[in-house]
């Protein structure tokens, strides 16, 4: 599988995309606290780690999970664009 590929099928991930979207959740719920740079940082490494470790898949681990990062920062930033836009529409 080439990275295009790779990366198209991690973006596409479902599992993924609800991961995210309850990263970028708790990170906003919890901005007072602890921020939001380190908490979202810290979910986008846990989560392109656990998904390669815990399902079986053909791709070398450092492949999966570099790529995985990748992807899950494209989703992360959408996901922050989508609430940035939900928020300037509610004003």
């Amino acid at each position: 599988m080439t990275l295009t590929e790779l990366l198209l099928s991690q973006l596409a991930d479902v599992f993924r995309i609800g991961l995210v979207i309850a990263l970028v959740y708790t990170a906003l719920r919890n901005r007072a606290v602890t921020g939001m740079v380190i908490p979202l940082l810290a979910g986008i490494v846990f989560i392109a780690v656990i998904i390669p470790a815990t399902l079986p898949g053909v791709e070398p681990m450092p492949r999966a999970v570099g790529v995985g990062m990748v992807a899950n920062l494209i989703l992360v930033a959408v996901a922050m664009a989508g609430v940035m836009l939900l928020r300037r529409l509610r004003r």
